[in-house]
């Protein structure tokens, strides 16, 4: 995506603050982390296979990517980011547009898009970074693309304590009806920005649109949004065992989708 007239100003200034890059490896965020590299190795073509990262931020995941032996290629809007990732070893890293990706057709074997999606309120917008994902995989190589739950909002509220907040309550009501979730609209807390937020039934569509054979669709997170003491039991190697093994166990149970906070959707170019 581009921080052009097309998308909102707080988009960018969120991700200037340069706080993405710890959002996954501390506390809660890790869940998320763990738990979507749990699944993309599960589905990646063996390394040293070329994945390219579209809107891979910091490069969070394009670290554990490298480390695995994998050529990674990181593209972002954001110029920290690009900066950021740029440091890691083993990660190409470049400023580029999810919807215009400068590659030729057919030159990844994997393309992840764990970030663009919810950043790009217009489905149009979504068909064309879909589109471009298509495009410039191999043929039967993998899409990866990460999408926030039409829920997400709901389920932070119940554990965080915010329904007091009429201005919130009002925003997260109307996020659940639309899908769109305007970000400093609802209050004067620092929350999430400007994003769409997609019903659970609505990500295979938009990836079939783009041509693509979908695999699956998968919760990430799962029911653990509503751990109390989550930091706790992620911090327990025990516990975290059994937390992941019982996600892994549920991440398919289509009943259960909407409670993750984040979904994957899995899908191959024929």
């Amino acid at each position: 995506m581009r921080f052009d007239d097309e998308l909102r100003a707080d988009i960018r200034d969120h991700y200037d603050r340069g706080q993405e890059d710890g959002r996954l490896r501390e506390g809660r965020g890790r869940l998320e982390l763990w738990r979507t590299r749990d699944i993309l190795r599960r589905w990646l073509p063996a390394p040293p296979a070329h994945v390219l990262d579209v809107g891979g931020a910091s490069g969070v995941h394009a670290e554990w990517l490298a480390a695995d032996g994998y050529d990674v290629e990181l593209i972002d809007p954001v110029p920290l980011h690009v900066e950021q990732a740029g440091h890691i070893a083993g990660v190409r890293a470049r400023e580029g547009d999810a919807r215009s990706l400068d590659l030729e057709d057919e030159s990844a074997d994997a393309v992840l898009l764990l970030g663009p999606l919810y950043h790009l309120p217009d489905r149009a917008d979504r068909g064309l970074a879909l589109a471009e994902a298509a495009r410039v995989v191999r043929p039967g190589g993998l899409v990866a693309a990460a999408v926030i739950s039409r829920f997400a909002s709901l389920h932070d509220s119940i554990q965080r304590g915010w329904l007091a907040e009429p201005d919130w309550v009002a925003g997260v009501e109307q996020t659940i009806v639309d899908g769109l979730h305007h970000g400093l609209a609802y209050g004067d807390r620092d929350r999430f920005t400007t994003a769409y937020f997609h019903h659970p039934d609505e990500v295979a569509p938009e990836l079939a649109d783009a041509g693509l054979e979908v695999a699956a669709v998968v919760s990430v997170e799962g029911p653990a949004a509503f751990i109390a003491e989550a930091d706790a039991r992620l911090d327990n190697p025990a516990d975290r065992e059994v937390l992941m093994r019982w996600l892994r166990l549920l991440e398919t149970e289509t009943s259960l989708l909407g409670a993750s906070g984040h979904l994957l959707g899995l899908a191959r170019r024929p």
